[in-house]
């Protein structure tokens, strides 16, 4: 999104996830007990079958075939390596920011709340949900990069979002509400309730001007933010239809894991 130089806008890194040490152990197990074997297998069976070759069709060494085989593959490997770095890092704080802001979310249990994470829906996923006495909110995280020097400020009037004065390239606020019509439509279908989902975008980092509640399509803000407006909102969801909705979302959720 931006050409200078940047940084995460993370002052800190998200706290551990349940099981993050059984994860992390499992995956290291691979790497280093089945992955590095599974390589070598391969590659003694690549020679093995070149040895086969030559040993019923005799033909002498090709050594700079296969050197040149070698430099072409190791060539285009790091050359894939090096486009995808800035992809990686994306990604990398990205995934960052949702378990951050998922973890603060979690807070939101203590005022009632439901709290469900990566909600995969028709060609893209809701970060999070949001499900309790003041209704039902889809949470988009935007963690981008902050400018290292200057100005780190999102604006939002209710009609037009900026990101240091600029009109970022793919509308963070038409995806936001977006999601919230698809989510309205699932619980509408699948637990018989009508219910208006109050899309929301949160910055994580940043400074942001904006008014949420009232009459906003849209709330943007700092996540810190969320729970003060949440106190202030009426309630419109009694504790019996928040918990229904929550159990029909629940079970789309894991309908759709057993799937993949």
């Amino acid at each position: 999104m931006m050409s200078e130089p940047s940084r995460s806008p993370l002052k800190d890194k998200p706290l551990r996830l349940p099981g993050q040490s059984l994860m992390e152990e499992r995956a290291r197990l691979f790497e280093d007990r089945i992955e590095t074997w599974l390589l070598l297998g391969l590659l003694f069976a690549v020679v093995a079958g070149l040895e086969w070759w030559r040993y019923f069709r005799p033909s002498p060494p090709l050594p700079w075939l296969f050197t040149l085989a070698a430099l072409a593959t190791l060539g285009v490997g790091f050359w894939r390596f090096w486009r995808l770095r800035p992809h990686l890092r994306q990604l990398k704080q990205g995934l960052e920011g949702e378990q951050a802001v998922g973890q603060f979310l979690e807070r939101l249990r203590e005022m009632g709340y439901q709290v469900l994470h990566d909600i995969p829906a028709e060609g893209f996923n809701i970060d999070h949900v949001c499900i309790g006495p003041a209704g039902v909110f889809t949470i988009e995280t935007k963690t981008w990069s902050k400018p290292v020097r200057g100005d780190a400020r999102v604006r939002w009037d209710g009609e037009r979002l900026t990101v240091n004065g600029a009109v970022p390239e793919r509308d963070p606020v038409a995806q936001a509400q977006g999601q919230a019509r698809w989510l309205a439509r699932l619980i509408e279908d699948s637990a018989g309730r009508k219910v208006s989902v109050q899309p929301v975008i949160v910055f994580p980092g940043w400074f942001v001007e904006s008014s949420p509640g009232g009459q906003q399509p849209v709330w943007v803000m700092e996540p810190k933010g969320l729970p003060t407006f949440l106190r202030n909102e009426p309630r419109r969801l009694r504790d019996e239809d928040a918990k229904l909705c929550a159990f029909h979302l629940s079970r789309y959720v894991r309908s759709r894991q057993r799937e993949h």
